[in-house]
């Protein structure tokens, strides 16, 4: 039982399966973005390329006729084009108007046949352009100028087609793969779910149980391992817990046949009026009582861990169990001027076993009640949180310092400042063990002076 509240659980999507999904689907974009970038490219470029051989060869037929034909063949070319896929222009050296549907020589294509593309800035009427054209020109040999220029319309149709058909299969297979892959991450996600349901069962003492397996992969080759580690240590602790009630059950008897015998020695020696053997007796009783306790109590915490989980729960009201502990303890708070103080509020009720909650907070007042100094107090309260019902007892005694709070828990553990008091040092490990099966939460906290133990009172996931 920790003495520290545990962090809350992370997101759910913080897992392993869905970063590896959202890393696919990262990845899956980029590189179909990249292709799309490519093919883009490299249509877009072997097409102006086919464009460019065609209209070079224009310019080398026009460039074979007599000069005064020239203006007649582009004349003749533009009206067998029914399509206006191709535009021309003959022009002076000087720049003026020939023949042709181009009115203007553009400034930014280069007389000597270098391609160039033209995004609807190609004058081919008053007032009108083309569209996007790839435009050559060359300049004759009597200095006459001829434009050349092809529609990439139909270029930049079939480009934008192939990317929009790239990009909706793009996204159906990205669709597609992604719900793949959540189908089997999700399956995944089911096994590890039954994985840690089951390790939270374990961490809470339950030995018995065993991680699932059902396949070959890693998984179940790690559960396969973890399951042999869990039978290995279930069979030792089992041999150490049976070996220890055996010696804490066998010396039991004969410990209390020895203060039967220390008793009737008492007896015996009482007439006699020995006053150093009859205090030596009293130690000897005091010291195998106190032996009888630890063993009673040892006994007690194997008994509560061997309980079968939930087996005697039922639905109970802890503000009626609070008030008959602190009624039990009054009196003896009251023969010492303890002022026992009880601040209880309705909460709601919680699923526990009843006999084992009242003796765990009756530790818990008892230690409060012991270590407190004459003419101190102790208070105990009950109140509703969002969670859940808390209890918390605090005391003005000698306290527990923060270093020592795990430690206390343990076993025969007892702190420097009350080893002068009576007890076994048993008492917090009971109170652990009924905490442990009931899930509830044990903190302890410095109350300057004193002690402040709270039980929160609802079940508290292993994350």
């Amino acid at each position: 039982m920790t003495t520290e509240p545990r962090s809350s659980p992370g997101r759910r999507w913080h897992t392993a399966s869905f970063r590896l999904l959202s890393a696919y689907g990262l990845m899956f974009a980029i590189t179909v973005m990249t292709l799309l970038a490519v093919l883009s490219f490299v249509v877009t470029g072997e097409m102006e390329r086919q464009n460019d051989i065609v209209m070079k060869w224009q310019l080398a037929y026009f460039d074979s006729l007599p000069h005064d034909e020239v203006a007649e063949a582009v004349q003749r070319r533009i009206e067998h084009e029914r399509m206006h896929v191709d535009y021309y222009g003959l022009f002076t050296a000087q720049g003026k108007h020939i023949a042709g549907d181009v009115v203007r020589v553009p400034p930014e294509v280069p007389t000597d046949r270098r391609p160039v593309t033209l995004g609807h800035t190609l004058p081919v009427g008053e007032g009108l352009s083309a569209p996007v054209v790839r435009v050559m020109a060359n300049r004759t040999s009597n200095g006459d100028i001829l434009v050349v220029a092809r529609d990439l319309t139909h270029i930049i149709r079939i480009r934008d087609d192939i990317v929009k058909t790239l990009i909706i299969a793009g996204v159906f297979c990205l669709i597609a793969g992604m719900t793949g892959g959540l189908v089997l991450s999700l399956r995944q996600a089911r096994r590890v779910r039954d994985v840690r349901r089951v390790t939270q069962q374990i961490a809470r003492g339950d030995l018995r149980q065993r991680l699932p397996v059902g396949g070959r992969d890693e998984l179940d080759m790690l559960a396969h391992l973890v399951n042999h580690m869990l039978d290995e240590v279930e069979r030792l602790m089992t041999e150490v817990k049976d070996a220890c009630d055996g010696i804490a059950h066998d010396l039991r008897t004969p410990l209390a046949h020895v203060r039967t015998l220390l008793a009737h020695i008492d007896e015996r020696a009482r007439p006699r009026g020995d006053s150093a053997l009859l205090d030596l007796l009293s130690r000897a009783r005091t010291e195998t009582d106190q032996l009888l306790e630890r063993f009673r109590a040892m006994l007690r915490i194997s008994e509560i861990g061997a309980l079968q989980r939930r087996g005697g729960f039922a639905q109970m009201q802890l503000q009626d169990l609070v008030r008959d502990i602190c009624e039990l303890y009054e009196p003896l708070a009251e023969t010492r001027s303890i002022a026992l103080r009880v601040q209880t509020e309705p909460v709601k009720r919680i699923h526990g076993d009843r006999a084992l909650l009242f003796e765990a907070l009756s530790n818990l007042v008892d230690n409060a009640v012991k270590f407190t100094p004459d003419s101190g107090a102790v208070t105990v309260e009950l109140r509703q949180t969002p969670r859940g019902p808390q209890a918390v007892v605090i005391d003005n005694g000698p306290g527990i310092p923060s270093a020592e709070r795990g430690a206390v828990m343990q076993r025969f553990y007892r702190a420097e400042q009350t080893r002068h008091l009576a007890g076994s040092g048993l008492g917090l490990s009971v109170v652990c063990a009924v905490m442990r099966l009931h899930d509830f939460r044990l903190i302890l906290e410095d109350a300057t002076p004193g002690t402040r133990v709270t039980v929160e009172c609802w079940p508290h996931t292993l994350v």
